[in-house]
């Protein structure tokens, strides 16, 4: 009975993959920045905005804790989780942590054409937006590599995702 946690930067398919891998294995699919949302009837930018990161990360690593009891969920992490609060080494404990890693130019391949988009992004240009993903993925980066598994997803299919995650529960 598994736990999967799925780190990795904003854009970088947690969510997506998420729910492809737990369909295929029939665990239960969770992501944290939506349970973060159901439960404080805030979208995460607004509450940003009122409440400031600190406070954010404090409630996010509260509703992180609420998945301690599930069995058998892949969980899709919000892109700042893993660096926060000691959270990662918190998630090694719970299950299994992959980080799904992308380069910056991905990334900003992928935002481009999200329908989902950060408000602290909207105001820069896209060479700014490049040059911002570059430099905060390079400071998040030494906490997503602490992750037990991780794997190129610009070249990863589910299918591969699902072989590796099949062996090794």
């Amino acid at each position: 009975m598994a736990k999967i946690y799925l780190t990795g930067y904003m854009y970088s398919g947690k969510t997506t993959l998420g729910k492809q891998l737990a369909r295929r294995l029939s665990y239960d699919f969770f992501d944290t920045d939506q349970l973060f949302e159901e439960k404080f009837k805030i979208s995460i930018p607004d509450f940003f905005e009122r409440y400031g990161e600190a406070h954010f990360r404090t409630m996010e690593q509260q509703i992180l804790h609420t998945t301690e009891n599930l069995k058998n969920a892949v969980i899709s992490t919000g892109g700042g989780t893993a660096c926060f609060n000691h959270n990662m080494e918190w998630m090694h404990e719970q299950g299994i942590t992959i980080y799904l890693k992308m380069s910056p130019e991905r990334l900003f391949s992928r935002y481009k054409v999200s329908k989902k988009k950060r408000p602290l992004l909207n105001s820069l240009s896209p060479e700014q937006i490049l040059s911002y993903i570059r430099n905060h993925l390079a400071e998040r980066e030494q906490f997503y590599d602490k992750a037990q598994i991780i794997f190129e997803a610009e070249l990863l299919n589910i299918d591969t995702l699902e072989k590796v995650i099949r062996f090794i529960i």
